[in-house]
């Protein structure tokens, strides 16, 4: 059997502290306990989780911006801790603050970033897929949070690295960036880039992984595919929910099981809700037939990974209520 792989990022058991801090009574305080990752060629892997989770401190780990008190970091094969230059030159870092020159233009800037590099990436080609030509000769100090995002990626991105790490690449862009970057995003994966992201934003989550970490109070609560984690979910019986737009004053109770619940939410507007099956459908769609009725609009939900990551959320909460 050929062997798997090595991964472009592995973290066994990372332990961290901070502090000392004041309300602990000068006391370090354990801010990633235990936490174990990979992150492979190939795939976009997301750490998921709520503002102050941990998200940004294992990432800086993982870099070796910060020191850790426990646990193996390695990165394209070596220690972040001690890394050489060579291997910096293989990473592409985008922090979450941005971390730019304000006095500066973002050409010049990205100019400047990729003179560092032996084989950079084309200035132009980055301005032109980021859209940065629209505000290039404005100051870094002049530029929206969302203008700013896309001059840090491209600053990531510019020295052709191997592994890409992004801080809440989506924080703070307008729905036109947002779409630039995903698409890049999606770019990177397919040229074989490892990208490690992390985000508060499920939607992005769902949208863009190939592989989640679940991050709750520095430790890793649940893992896996975005399908394994909906299937692997608290309510794997999801309830579904069908919605529609036909005339209004309609009941169809009598055609439902009992379990199945019928509202009329306005006049005109109805969802049925549920542990829907197929032949439900089936038994709707004949009913409609049977009375002439074409709805306007059909709308199928189900299970989302916002509602994965409510549950483990709360769970976790719990769990720590009991420590």
């Amino acid at each position: 059997m050929p062997e798997a792989p090595a991964a472009a990022l592995s973290i066994d058991g990372l332990v961290k502290d901070v502090g000392p801090v004041p309300a602990l009574d000068g006391r370090m305080k354990r801010v990633i306990s235990d936490l174990s990752l990979q992150a492979h060629f190939g795939q976009v892997t997301v750490l998921l989780g709520s503002n102050g989770a941990g998200k940004t401190t294992t990432l800086e780990c993982a870099q070796g911006l910060q020191k850790r008190q426990g646990g193996t970091v390695s990165l394209l094969g070596q220690d972040p801790e001690h890394a050489d230059a060579a291997l910096r030159a293989r990473v592409g870092v985008m922090l979450q603050d941005g971390g730019l020159p304000p006095a500066m233009r973002p050409v010049p800037l990205l100019e400047l970033v990729a003179g560092m590099y032996q084989e950079p990436r084309p200035v132009a080609e980055l301005v032109e897929l980021l859209g940065i030509g629209e505000f290039a000769n404005t100051t870094i100090r002049r530029l929206s949070g969302g203008q700013k995002q896309r001059v840090a990626l491209a600053a990531a991105l510019v020295g052709q690295p191997e592994v890409v790490f992004l801080d809440e690449p989506s924080a703070g862009l307008d729905p036109q960036s947002r779409h630039l970057v995903f698409e890049l995003i999606r770019q990177l994966r397919a040229a074989g880039l490892a990208v490690i992201l992390t985000t508060h934003l499920l939607d992005d989550a769902q949208r863009l992984a190939d592989y989640v970490y679940i991050i709750d109070d520095g430790r890793t609560v649940a893992e896996g595919t975005v399908p394994e984690l909906l299937s692997n979910a608290a309510k794997a019986e999801a309830e579904r929910l069908i919605s529609f737009d036909a005339e209004a004053g309609l009941d169809g109770r009598r055609i439902l099981r009992p379990e199945l619940d019928w509202q009329e939410t306005r006049p005109g507007s109805y969802t049925v809700s549920g542990p829907l099956q197929p032949q439900d459908l089936a038994d709707l769609a004949r009913w409609w037939a049977e009375r002439g009725i074409m709805p306007s609009a059909i709308n199928l939900a189900s299970h989302s990974l916002e509602d994965v990551f409510l549950e483990i959320a709360q769970a976790a909460a719990a769990e720590r209520s009991t420590r």
